[in-house]
């Protein structure tokens, strides 16, 4: 099993003994998640590629490997495309390949713990009209063939204390049960790690870079539950934090407990984005009545309490100082000639760890030199590792996990002197970051209405960029939180409100020569405006760091960017001159100064 080939070849062997004429494997856990822990990394281990979202579909002579427009780039780079064809979603899905494939009596596994019953519905619905059959495998055959296959996480479960939380659990369990008085249901599943972290106040270290614990959730209509999870995983202090409304459980005991629900004639509600298959299978097995809903978990998580905003402001003070030291050093060393992808992505780590209050990264350094920084979802490795070259544009996309917030920030730093079409784009990007960040919009508007504020300069000069502007931001949880969004594509389709943290990230990328993407967090907040007929929210810069104004051309800004760029400079200045060393103050006031 050690190349990529042979691993492939040993599934197709597994598919054929079990009668099967293909598999998909997706990336993700029995959770839902985006981000999974190793032992869930079936898609990596089967094809190389090292992304946060895609699937492979293996059938008997060809395979294919699916992702969406961030990862064109890196798919090509990390997986062999003699073994498997490149497909770009959300242009061609599985399900459209499989339907050209399929042929009458064909069989084509999937986990049912890996998928949405939604999914397993409508493609099996297009694999029957060519005769053909989607069959769900309760023994995944990857794991059959993944020999060496790391256990689940065991680390323990850590209690996340109102002070930081904000609210108690037992409160929130509380708007759960009038949620579930409103729904008319009896419980609500829940299976989404951060959903289950917001809601029992507790973080965990069973995913890397996402502070959250293995577990399943049964809150029921009287505010108490059912915790699922591995009884080491919970110390004395864990349980007597849970309470005694929460009855701890092993995870075996889990799909019994749902088939008792039914059995009990219990109405049940499942979120039918976050809850797999599986689950659906479990209740309906036991004759429970289902009602489909969203996690109540999410909007209330999404819309952050005085408690957690004060945390996050915090949390970004001091990120912005780490960020700002290390800029300072960048802009030393980098002219030198000796710094390369991962030596700045561990210089940076360490900026961030001096105060001793850095949890974790919150997801794994974008560290991209040149034409590295055109891939929009980057992960350096020893092989791609480059060199800092003078006259390049570097990317850094970086992130911190700290007890009171979750940071997310990218600049663009030239080296040396930038070309006039450097300028340019980075301009063009810089405008439409400030055009967002002064958006005022009716309560109510989605993501995917603000959106094209981003974009505009870009589009101006027949330019775009392959990504969403805008996503969701936990409190110490996963740095990319839904529901909210925005994007023109593949949801945005949230009201914003008030509280909601977001990036604000427009981009540009040259294939084989350089990225330019700028990245703060921002906070809805309520504006007033005189005159206005209705109330309006705006956005609230978080992030405080220094943007690189050697690539900016003064010329393309208006008069109201141009004071937005030197009043944000001026507030970075501001706040973190006093909490930056004494010899990182110079660098701080010419790197801010007024353009």
């Amino acid at each position: 099993m050690s190349t990529y080939r042979d691993r492939l070849a040993a599934l197709r062997r597994t598919l054929a003994e079990n009668r099967y004429d293909g598999f998909v494997v997706p990336l993700t856990d029995e959770h839902m998640s985006e981000y999974v822990g190793s032992y869930a990394q079936r898609l990596a281990w089967l094809t190389g590629f090292e992304g946060s979202a895609g699937s492979a579909v293996v059938l008997s002579g060809e395979a294919g490997i699916f992702v969406d427009g961030r990862y064109a780039l890196q798919v090509r780079d990390q997986v062999d495309g003699t073994l498997y064809q490149y497909f770009g979603v959300p242009k061609v899905q599985i399900a459209d390949w499989l339907e050209e494939k399929v042929g009458p009596g064909q069989r084509i596994g999937f986990d049912p713990w890996l998928h949405t019953r939604g999914w397993a519905e409508a493609t099996g619905k297009r694999l029957t009209a060519k005769g053909a059959e989607l069959v769900p495998v309760t023994d995944n055959p990857v794991d059959r063939v993944w020999t060496e296959r790391p256990a689940p996480s065991a680390e323990r479960f850590e209690v996340h204390g109102e002070e930081l939380a904000g609210q108690a659990s037992a409160e929130k369990r509380a708007e759960i049960a009038r949620w579930l008085g409103d729904k008319k249901a009896d419980c609500v599943v829940i299976a989404a790690l951060d959903s289950i972290a917001w809601l029992f106040n507790v973080r965990g270290r069973d995913v890397s870079r996402t502070p959250v614990a293995l577990a399943f959730a049964i809150v029921s209509a009287d505010g108490k539950a059912q915790l699922f999870t591995s009884p080491a995983k919970i110390t004395p202090e864990v349980a007597a934090h849970l309470g005694a409304d929460v009855t701890l459980q092993p995870p075996e005991a889990f799909v019994d407990a749902l088939t008792a629900l039914g059995k009990a004639g219990k109405t049940v509600a499942a979120d039918p984005a976050t809850c797999v298959a599986a689950i659906f299978n479990a209740l309906e097995a036991g004759g429970a009545r289902i009602v489909e809903a969203r996690d109540p978990c999410i909007l209330a998580k999404a819309i952050k309490n005085p408690v957690e905003i004060a945390g996050t402001k915090a949390a970004h003070v001091r990120d912005g100082a780490a960020l700002s030291r290390f800029l300072g050093w960048f802009d030393r060393e980098a002219p030198k000639g000796m710094l390369d992808e991962i030596s700045v992505a561990e210089k940076l780590e360490d900026f961030r760890r001096e105060s001793n209050l850095l949890k974790d990264l919150s997801f794994d350094t974008i560290s991209g030199a040149g034409p590295n920084g055109a891939i929009v979802h980057y992960r350096v490795s020893p092989e791609t590792n480059r060199k800092v070259e003078q006259d390049s544009i570097f990317l850094l996309d970086s992130g911190g996990q700290y007890l009171d917030g979750t940071t997310d920030v990218t600049r663009t730093m030239i080296v040396g002197t930038p070309t006039a079409e450097m300028k340019d784009r980075f301009t063009r990007v810089l405008k439409g970051h400030i055009a967002l960040a002064t958006a005022r919009f009716p309560v109510g508007t989605r993501g995917s209405q603000l959106d094209v504020l981003a974009r505009q300069f870009l589009w101006q000069a027949g330019l775009d960029y392959a990504h969403g502007t805008g996503h969701g931001v936990g409190s110490f949880l996963a740095v990319h939180e839904g529901p909210q969004r925005i994007a023109a594509f593949g949801g945005g389709d949230e009201p914003l409100a008030a509280g909601m943290i977001l990036s604000n990230e427009p981009g540009y990328y040259k294939t084989g020569e350089y990225g330019i993407r700028i990245e703060n967090l921002v906070l809805i907040v309520p504006v007033e405006v005189e005159g206005a007929e209705q109330p309006l929210l705006g956005f609230e810069t978080l992030t405080l760091a220094p943007i690189d104004i050697r690539l900016v051309d003064v010329g393309l800004l208006s008069d109201a960017e141009r004071a937005w760029l030197n009043a944000y400079h001026a507030r970075v200045r501001e706040t973190l001159t006093p909490v930056v060393p004494e010899d990182v103050r110079g660098w701080l006031a010419e790197a801010t100064r007024a353009v």
